[in-house]
């Protein structure tokens, strides 16, 4: 696997700024829309769950999972910015993720912040 499979974040030219600062350089907040958010929730899979657990007891990292990790990530944030343009925000302030366990039956991420409207100082 190569390196954009472990990574995340926006591609360029995105119409929604998502920032983890409470404020962007050059731009000043004309409106708080209020919070949004993007939730998923994945199940685990056997055969990666029987491949971590063997993994685990020579050590290393669990590429399969991370991979899932990450394509988890990314969908929560996409529907951040889908909710955020829906909502007619342009940028979402103090983004941040959550990540918890949903009833031992899978993981639960969930991406949030604050959708606001940006306009250039």
């Amino acid at each position: 696997m190569g390196i954009e499979e472990y990574g995340g974040g926006q591609g360029p030219g995105s119409d929604v700024l998502v920032v983890t600062t409470n404020d962007v350089p050059g731009y000043r907040v004309q409106e708080v829309i209020g919070e949004v958010f993007g939730l998923t929730v994945r199940s685990r899979h056997l055969g990666s769950q029987i491949g971590a657990g063997l993994k685990s007891m020579v050590g290393g990292e669990l590429k399969g999972l991370t991979k899932t990790l990450v394509e988890t990530r990314n969908q929560a944030m996409e529907r951040l910015v889908e909710q955020a343009r829906a909502r007619g925000a342009n940028g979402v302030l103090a983004f941040r993720f959550d990540v918890t366990d949903a009833s031992d039956v899978g993981t639960e991420v969930c991406a949030y912040g604050t959708a606001v409207v940006l306009v250039r100082e």
